[in-house]
């Protein structure tokens, strides 16, 4: 028996692709979802709270990835965790090549691959981290209780995770390079009453400090140039994300930041590849416009299929 065909391949299983897992399987196209983590979901499941998805406010990052899972196995989704190393475009249908040694084929693929945490690139960070240093507070918050932390960076990202580690931790320092967050407006009022959160404008760092442990952040104020030293038991760093798009490098357009170029149409620059949520080209990266693009990928790929009969 030879292996099936695929209408479409969704590779990441965040909720772009789960959305367009769904919309895929209610258009009743055969789609199989190839995912390499143990559990669906994408950064969301490192999200403490969830407030701004229509209809489920306060949900938490986990609690939402696995509704939107199991949405996807009462429909029936067929997914395969494993590891995509290699993709090729043919005239017709498109391959692809996983770690498992399987080749799959099918008419269409969308990259859901997602993107991940941007470092900062100073002393210690590498050498510190999971040993005070981690990027994600909802995961390695709970070890720094009633203990002094400082978040790096100004996103809604940052604030989030300043607001989560302030009902935690003893003190926690927010250090932003510049004068104001880019955070949501909602966020940074939040942040600004929490009495035991204390923000540093204008400030980067240069150096974690520590041997077995982080003890202190060494800093510079970006205009003044004067260099400081906070003690700290902890590190979070948020300051943005890198696209996760080197499995498509070289075969799809890609922006100067790796980003795949693709607008709400999910189309990229290769007839049968698409990119859907945080990994393309966008100005709004959130769980609400990701699963957006699921549904708008597999509009596309539906007009793209009978276009290609």
């Amino acid at each position: 028996m030879s292996d099936p065909l695929y209408d479409v391949v969704i590779i990441g299983s965040g909720p772009a692709g789960l959305s367009a897992a769904i919309y895929a399987t209610r258009a009743e196209l055969n789609v199989l979802v190839v995912e390499k983590e143990v559990m669906s979901g994408g950064q969301i499941l490192n999200t403490y709270e969830v407030d701004n998805y229509p209809g489920l406010p306060g949900i938490s990052g986990y609690d939402l990835g696995a509704k939107f899972k199991e949405h996807c196995d009462k429909l029936g989704v067929v997914s395969m965790e494993d590891e995509v190393t290699k993709l090729e475009s043919k005239e017709q249908n498109k391959l692809v090549y996983l770690a498992s040694g399987k080749t799959i084929s099918t008419k269409t693929i969308i990259i859901a691959t997602g993107a991940r945490n941007r470092m900062l690139g100073v002393p210690g960070e590498e050498e510190l981290s999971g040993m005070g240093v981690s990027y994600c507070a909802t995961c390695d918050g709970a070890f720094f209780k009633n203990k002094v932390v400082a978040v790096i960076g100004g996103g809604d990202v940052a604030v989030e995770d300043a607001i989560f580690l302030a009902r935690i931790c003893k003190k926690v320092y927010v250090i932003h390079r510049r004068e104001e967050f880019r955070a949501a407006k909602t966020l940074s009022t939040c942040l600004s009453n929490l009495d035991n959160v204390e923000v540093l404008w204008n400030q980067k760092v240069t150096s974690i400090e520590g041997e077995d442990m982080v003890r202190a952040i060494l800093l510079q104020d970006t205009k003044t140039k004067e260099e400081s030293q906070i003690p700290v038991d902890g590190v979070f760093i948020a300051v943005g994300t890198l696209p996760n798009s080197a499995i498509v490098s070289g075969i799809v357009e890609l922006d100067p930041s790796g980003y795949i170029v693709a607008d709400e149409t999910c189309k990229t620059s290769v007839r049968g590849i698409f990119a859907a949520g945080d990994v393309r080209t966008k100005q709004l990266r959130q769980v609400v416009t990701a699963a957006a693009d699921g549904a708008n990928a597999i509009s596309s790929i539906e007009d793209y299929i009978i276009q290609n009969k």
